[in-house]
């Protein structure tokens, strides 16, 4: 191959690759935001390690025991739950536990982006599970207080269900924790809900 056709097929790689990690507008109503800001795992995390000057603030809004079981990303700033389980609730569809909304997130996730000096002009990832029904909503609230750059991680930290194959039903498509993108089970205590 000539140098010509070498820098044209790598530009159409490079071009493809770059639009299949692109986030679009989701496809589900409950992944949608009023800011219309969305990030696919990948894109976050390049994000938070290239900011170009921007503040940035990776908040997580999973259940603290949900954290502990699938795991966490130390890239993560502020962790205030969205849901947290609730051991008197039993949800027979599921065959487990119920959560409960955190009437207290707003005013906790508040006073700690007050604590950190986070201006309305940053830049906050929420991150969940799957992107679905706990990050999109998390950031609508914070676009309603007045920050525009709210984004919602559509992929989330597990990603979504293999539709088929071998792990079917299995949380590996997409998601920060499928991306080979940095996470383990070691929690920071600064960071964790209710710790502080």
């Amino acid at each position: 191959m000539n140098f010509f056709t070498k820098t044209i097929l790598l530009s159409t790689i490079l071009l493809t690759s770059l639009n299949a990690t692109a986030a679009s507008v989701p496809d589900k109503d409950s992944k949608r935001t009023k800011a219309g800001l969305y990030l696919n795992s990948i894109e976050a995390h390049q994000m938070i390690t290239e900011p170009d000057g921007r503040e940035i603030v990776l908040v997580d809004v999973r259940d603290g025991v949900e954290i502990k079981f699938t795991g966490y990303t130390e890239m993560t700033d502020i962790h205030v739950p969205w849901k947290v389980i609730d051991t008197d609730k039993w949800d027979a569809k599921k065959q487990s536990y119920g959560s409960h909304r955190n009437t207290g997130f707003s005013n906790e996730l508040q006073t700690q982006l007050d604590k950190m000096g986070i201006s309305k002009k940053a830049h906050l990832i929420f991150m969940c599970r799957s992107g679905s029904t706990r990050s999109a909503p998390a950031a609508d609230i914070f676009f309603d207080k007045g920050y525009a750059n709210v984004y919602s991680m559509v992929d989330g930290f597990e990603g979504g269900k293999a539709k088929d194959g071998e792990h079917k039903g299995s949380r590996t498509v997409n998601g920060w924790k499928n991306s080979g993108l940095p996470w383990g089970w070691k929690l920071e205590k600064d960071v964790m809900h209710g710790i502080n």
